[in-house]
């Protein structure tokens, strides 16, 4: 894997054109993860890249851990919308926004589960979180969408000097994403937490 003209290269990603975003985004130091909620890699893709859409991201990975770009990395794409995080506001302006293929929070009817679209999703792939003081239940990652995650940030934090990983949670209290599930997924493969996506270079 590697960067070539703000694109990823050698990985085997897949390059959409999202016209609409224009604006330069000049030194970036943040990431910012969201997860989808939407029923495929595709085609929450392609819905970012319409152009009636207010809404946009640089990358989308899969949960076979297939990568989509949409948006150069030197442009800004509009995945934060009204932000702040420790004094700072306005991330899209600073950051590189990953989406990553994820059904998010679930509904628990019985003994079957289901996502906000509508979507069921098989208790083998259901992650159950009371770290709030009641139980909530998520959408589980993979581990290739994990991993691939992981050496996309690494990639992105050597050419871009990127110092922060930041849940889309963490910058606006409109949005739980990505979830607990994420965490999880990354101690499956030796990530001790999300900051932890661009340590150990």
């Amino acid at each position: 894997m590697d960067i070539l003209n703000h694109r990823l290269v050698d990985c085997q990603a897949v390059h959409l054109t999202c016209s609409k975003n224009t604006r330069a985004l000049e030194k970036p130091d943040t990431i910012v993860l969201h997860y989808t909620a939407g029923r495929s890699v595709l085609s929450s893709a392609f819905y970012l890249c319409r152009p009636d859409v207010a809404a946009s991201a640089h990358l989308v990975i899969g949960r076979a851990g297939e990568i989509i770009q949409l948006v150069p990395f030197n442009i800004e794409a509009w995945h934060a919308g009204r932000s702040f995080y420790r004094g700072r506001v306005e991330f899209n302006h600073f950051s590189i926004g990953v989406e990553l293929d994820n059904l998010g929070r679930l509904q628990r009817d019985g003994a079957r589960f289901f996502a906000e679209c509508g979507a069921e999703v098989m208790p083998s792939d259901v992650y159950a979180d009371d770290s709030g003081g009641k139980i909530s239940y998520w959408h589980k990652y993979t581990d290739r969408q994990a991993c691939a995650l992981r050496d996309v940030c690494r990639m992105l934090a050597r050419e871009y000097s990127i110092a922060h990983v930041l849940c889309h949670s963490d910058i606006t209290p409109r949005k739980i994403d990505p979830g607990p599930a994420l965490e999880g997924a990354l101690r499956e493969i030796g990530c001790l937490n999300i900051q932890s996506l661009i340590s150990n270079l």
